[in-house]
């Protein structure tokens, strides 16, 4: 289904903060930042698994839908996605992973994609080296520069598209869940990215 609205500026026009959806944002100065653009009832569980992988010192943004719908009632397309506090976010990190859902297809098969091609791999390293299944999207590679996720310093970021059936047993297992995102943290370590974004260059 194609997306209702063009950008944030006219679904914020048409809906209500903390009653049709919601923004959470910390800003902790990391390199990396952890993104749920499409989170709540757009692609389920992928907010919780952001800020699982955020924890407590990782710079995070989540946007919530909170109303149920068809998926592009509240979908803003990544390359659209322009919602003032993730442009900010994002551009004070070098980097960022964004948390996206797919529908299930038969596999439980995390697809990367984004410019960091450093980060992606090491990601795809750290996931499958957890025992999670991972391999290049080739359907939804996040290539585009006005992709959310490479709207940063560097001008890259990662894109992580999950299917249903894992995110919903991600949200159910806990320590699954804590086994995902370890690894997605030892991805970032394996990167060179511990630390806060103003201890390197642009």
């Amino acid at each position: 289904m194609a997306d209702r609205y063009p950008d944030f500026a006219t679904l914020a026009a048409a809906h209500d903060h903390g009653k049709d959806y919601r923004i959470t944002v910390q800003d902790r100065g990391t390199r990396v930042a952890i993104l749920a653009p499409h989170g709540g009832t757009i692609e389920p569980e992928t907010a919780s698994i952001a800020r699982a992988v955020a924890g407590d010192d990782l710079s995070f943004y989540l946007f919530e839908a909170l109303r149920a719908g068809a998926h592009g009632d509240y979908h803003i397309t990544s390359h659209r996605f322009d919602e003032p506090r993730a442009l900010a976010l994002v551009a004070g990190a070098d980097t960022s992973i964004a948390i996206h859902g797919r529908k299930d297809d038969g596999s439980d098969t995390v697809w990367l994609g984004g410019l960091d091609e450093t980060l992606r791999d090491a990601v795809g390293d750290a996931l499958r080296a957890a025992g999670f299944e991972a391999a290049l999207n080739t359907a939804l590679p996040g290539v585009h520069p006005g992709n959310i996720c490479n709207r940063t310093r560097s001008g890259t970021g990662v894109q992580l598209e999950l299917p249903r059936s894992l995110r919903r047993n991600l949200a159910e297992d806990g320590r699954m869940m804590a086994r995902f995102s370890t690894a997605l943290r030892a991805a970032i370590s394996a990167a060179g990215l511990d630390g806060d974004a103003a201890t390197r260059p642009a």
